[in-house]
């Protein structure tokens, strides 16, 4: 095998599996929710993108290599939101798994999730959300909220019965 080839090949696995591909991954990908808080309410976004695209969860997204996901949970919730928030307690882990039609994995998540309050800025949704929303537990219904976020909400006891 010729140098260049050989080069070119180990630039090309570099690529594909250091970076997350988040269609049919290699690995789970591991990355952080933002459930925001404001009194009786609390904030969701209408994703853009896949997966659940059109549906409403938390801010959220990959953690960075190098990124503590503490972190991640900061700069996400800015990023998506324009709103800087402290994070209060760690909720738990969301283990979000889609099967194709054929049942090979599509999408594997490891989303560890946080609480946090608003502490400065002013809410808008960014380019990860279509629209933003704050709701009280009771409106949560009204809205077509993501099948992980829905399990989620249940299990920490905060969907309304």
């Amino acid at each position: 095998m010729s140098w260049l080839r050989a080069s070119l090949i180990l630039l090309w696995a570099r690529l594909y599996l250091m970076s997350p591909q988040r269609e049919y991954p290699l690995r789970p990908i591991v990355g952080v929710g933002v459930l925001i808080q404001d009194g009786d309410k609390y904030l969701l976004i209408k994703r853009a993108a896949n997966p659940d695209k059109g549906m409403w969860s938390v801010p959220g997204g990959l953690i960075e290599v190098g990124e503590r996901a503490v972190d991640a949970a900061l700069r996400e919730a800015l990023e998506e939101t324009c709103l800087r928030v402290e994070i209060s307690e760690r909720l738990g882990v969301v283990d979000k798994i889609e099967y194709d039609d054929e049942g090979r994995v599509q999408y594997h998540f490891v989303i560890l999730q946080y609480l946090a309050v608003p502490v400065g800025g002013v809410m808008k949704p960014m380019d990860d959300a279509l629209d933003a929303a704050w709701v009280t537990l009771e409106q949560l219904k009204d809205y077509e909220i993501t099948g992980s976020l829905l399990r989620f909400l249940k299990d920490i006891g905060l969907y309304p019965d």
